[in-house]
């Protein structure tokens, strides 16, 4: 069974989606700052995608005034005046919204691209990168990639590679292969888009027979502002927003995702506990994420409600429903997990450490905790 990539349908969501955030912040605003594009909507991945433009288009202007052949630009006095031209100037970006559309829309496609298919993003990042300088331009821009970035960190200063672009595209697919169980699960991801517009995942991925697909990732591919520029300080505008909707993913090395694990007795489980629970669900990187479920019944996508009805709910939808409508009448996480120990954590025998189990459980905890 082969996966099929509706690009109709991310061209239209993406269009869609910059409508609405569009719409929301310019209702009272008449232009974006850099600092504005850093906490534009809660998924940081399409926020640093936007600034990676911006980045791109900054050194091209700088390109652009290096190329006029009557002026020596590689005189100290020159070089040093022109970067700290440039450094001011990238701390004073003003987008208007006409200007924000093409911007936003290419980074929520870039965004859902890198979400589902690592490899193949990655890679054609490193084509882009000028003949042999693509550690140094990895170096570059690591700090706008927040998503799946273990599949490409690990080369960076990567003694061995040398400048062979072709063995560091091999390298991004075979480390993909080897850390891939470990890596944020795709839903997840997708779901920091829910808040404006839900992402459906089984329009965008269509296989070929009739079968559902499961919700595995497809397996392919202040110093002075004339010391250093906007780029280079991104990563410390970004810290300083405090709120959680709002956070940066932290790098990180691969983590899996882990759950408290019930005891048993006499056949059934004494429970999960929500304390341990909240504990070890607060130390993973989905920060940015937490507070932005709605209603769960009314969240999930097709793909999960096809997981978790089959692995969780014996297979019964109705069941599954009741339970989604059921948690979202809670009033708290504590009280949520309360209600899943008494109904389905022994009737169902349902095991902590089994991934649907853990899915389910981090999205429940999303709901409640902010």
């Amino acid at each position: 069974m082969t996966t099929q990539i509706n690009s109709n349908y991310l061209e239209k969501y993406a269009e869609d989606y910059a409508a609405i955030v569009i719409g929301q912040f310019f209702s009272s605003r008449q232009y974006m700052t850099g600092q504005d594009i850093v906490k534009l909507t809660n998924s940081v991945q399409v926020n640093f995608f936007i600034l990676k433009r911006l980045f791109e288009l900054w050194q091209e202007e700088l390109e652009k005034l290096k190329s006029n052949p009557y002026f020596d630009y590689r005189d100290i006095t020159v070089h040093e005046a022109l970067t700290d031209f440039m450094n001011v100037l990238s701390r004073r970006i003003k987008i208007e919204k006409e200007q924000l559309q093409p911007l936003l829309q290419t980074a929520v496609q870039q965004a859902v691209q890198l979400a589902t298919d690592p490899v193949t993003f990655y890679q054609n990042e490193i084509s882009k990168a000028p003949a042999g300088q693509i550690n140094e331009f990895l170096k570059e821009n690591k700090k706008y990639y927040k998503w799946h970035n273990q599949a490409i960190f690990f080369l960076i200063d990567k003694a061995g590679f040398g400048h062979d672009q072709s063995a560091y595209l091999r390298a991004v697919a075979a480390n993909y292969q080897v850390i891939k169980e470990s890596l944020e699960s795709v839903n997840l991801l997708l779901a920091t888009f829910g808040d404006v517009k839900p992402f459906d995942l089984d329009a965008y991925l269509v296989q070929e027979t009739a079968e559902i697909p499961s919700a595995s990732i497809p397996e392919m591919s202040k110093e002075q502002e004339t010391k250093s520029s906007f780029f280079d300080q991104v990563e410390i505008e970004a810290s300083g927003i405090r709120n959680s909707a709002d956070e940066v993913v932290k790098e990180r090395e691969p983590e899996p995702v882990k759950v408290a694990q019930p005891t048993y007795s006499n056949g059934k489980a004494n429970g999960l506990d929500p304390y341990n629970l909240k504990v070890k669900f607060e130390t993973l990187s989905y920060k940015g994420m937490k507070g932005i479920m709605g209603e769960l019944a009314e969240s999930l996508a097709i793909n999960q409600r096809f997981m978790f009805t089959k692995e969780l709910f014996d297979g019964n939808a109705d069941l599954l429903k009741h339970a989604l409508k059921s948690i979202d009448k809670c009033g708290s996480f504590d009280e949520a997990i309360s209600l899943v120990n008494s109904r389905y954590v022994g009737e169902l025998g349902w095991k902590a450490d089994n991934e649907p189990v853990q899915e389910f459980l981090l999205l429940v905890y999303r709901k409640f905790e902010v």
